[in-house]
């Protein structure tokens, strides 16, 4: 298998299962077909169908794989377990349905952390006990989706949670046995939480799974930091840029990736507010003719 690209519903907007702006689950899929792609993510659960038969038959009518799928839930609130269980377990069964096997762990934006978004030397650190809690309750998700799903389940850092900074993600790593826990790198969360994504990926290369592409207008980002811009009105002004257009130097990002052997997929996902960008299918063919040109296929 070599190095396939992918993109996610994300790259149209879509954070939530419910948000009312959202464009449909099969326009999404056809813009993502049409942009050029062979891969997608869930979303979501609940944005794509969860009965296994209609989307079954959307993804082949689209031309489309499930790559997998992302649990963006409150790890970081012991009184949102239901919830977290409940994002785990539907999307563990999507995946399963389909032949996915990318389970993605997501700490969701607390309201003590996404105002310090990018500013680790303020941002609120958990103590001892909270952050053993905290940090159970990932490895119980993680087993759950390997020992009763068969998936991999990958962790990934995120401005605005928990696991974000990286003596965070370092933590959390050095915690947890990597035959557990994988690593989901997305490069455009290294940079807002200001680290080097390609000196990261050169030390975790081997425990990570599955990437994330993503990329930071280094203006917007710094405005975004200076004022505690709140993540998604972050994504509103373009804080995520087109591949091409932002710090993230993909050609290298290629390099490390083929001289470490890396195979398998890797996923755009260019957040964004759907009422505020203008043409998301235009970002993703962008994003899908650029990679090619630097040597992706």
């Amino acid at each position: 298998m070599s190095i396939q690209i992918g993109n996610a519903p994300c790259s149209w907007g879509v954070e939530f299962a419910n948000d009312p702006r959202n464009p449909s689950w099969r326009d999404v899929l056809k813009d993502c077909s049409e942009a050029g792609y062979k891969g997608i993510e869930l979303g979501p659960v609940g944005f794509m169908p969860e009965d296994k038969v209609e989307l079954a038959e959307a993804l082949n009518q689209f031309g489309l794989e499930l790559i997998g799928g992302v649990v963006f839930r409150p790890f970081h609130d012991l009184n949102s377990w239901d919830d977290v269980m409940d994002g785990a377990v539907r999307t563990c069964k999507a995946l399963m349905a389909h032949g996915a096997k990318h389970l993605v762990l997501i700490d969701s934006i607390s309201p003590r952390r996404e105002r310090t978004a990018g500013r680790a030397d303020e941002a609120e650190i958990m103590e001892h006990d909270e952050w053993v809690l905290f940090r159970d309750r990932i490895v119980t998700i993680a087993k759950l989706a390997a020992e009763e799903f068969g998936l991999i389940p990958e962790l990934h850092p995120h401005a605005g949670g928990f696991i974000d900074f990286e003596k965070e993600v370092e933590k959390i790593l050095a915690e947890v046995d990597t035959k557990i826990l994988k690593l989901c790198i997305d490069t455009g969360h290294c940079t807002y939480a200001g680290f080097d994504p390609i000196k990261f990926m050169k030390k975790h290369m081997d425990r990570i799974t599955y990437v994330h592409f993503k990329s930071t207008n280094s203006e917007i980002k710094n405005e975004a930091i200076a004022n505690r811009t709140g993540f998604y009105d972050a994504c509103g002004k373009g804080i995520f840029c087109n591949l091409s257009e932002g710090e993230v130097d993909f050609i290298e990002i290629r390099k490390l990736l083929l001289d470490s052997k890396y195979e398998g997929w890797c996923t755009i996902e260019q957040d964004c507010d759907p009422m505020l960008n203008p043409d998301p299918f235009g970002d993703a063919r962008k994003n899908r003719e650029y990679l090619e040109s630097i040597g992706f296929k």
